[in-house]
């Protein structure tokens, strides 16, 4: 089950239509679905989670806990939407792009996928568009 929660005035426009993609996102990886929270917030939050769990004294736009078991995934996936509107801006890209890419990254990490060296960021990367390219709006 993929929940959202806000720690911060925003919301998903159709909280439906994102936990439909990335259950879609995760069956493509061989995975199984298991509890997944997504929670929204801003810097100030993230960086006290950063600066608690991990020891880091940096703003990041997201933060991943993986309790997954197996093949069936599990965790709660921090983002700050403060630094997805601000990368957004930076990388010159729609702010609804960049949440996707970054809700998409959060997954990906549960399914094994790293982003420490180059080569696996290249991975990373890549594998951000294909899931992308997995969220469709459905028109009638």
């Amino acid at each position: 089950m993929i929940s959202f929660n806000y720690e911060l005035d925003f919301k998903l426009e159709n909280e439906t239509l994102y936990s439909d993609w990335i259950s879609k996102v995760i069956s493509s990886e061989i995975k199984n679905e298991g509890e997944i929270n997504y929670i929204f917030c801003d810097d100030e939050y993230l960086l006290e989670i950063n600066q608690q769990y991990l020891d880091h004294d940096t703003l990041t736009d997201i933060i991943s806990f993986d309790y997954s078991i197996g093949n069936e995934l599990h965790g709660d996936i921090f983002i700050s939407i403060e630094r997805v509107r601000e990368n957004a801006s930076d990388f010159e890209v729609a702010f609804e792009e960049e949440l996707k890419r970054v809700m998409a990254h959060g997954v990906l990490h549960y399914c094994g996928y790293k982003d420490k060296t180059e080569e696996d960021e290249k991975l990373m990367r890549l594998k951000e568009e294909e899931k992308m390219k997995m969220f469709h709006v459905k028109h009638n």
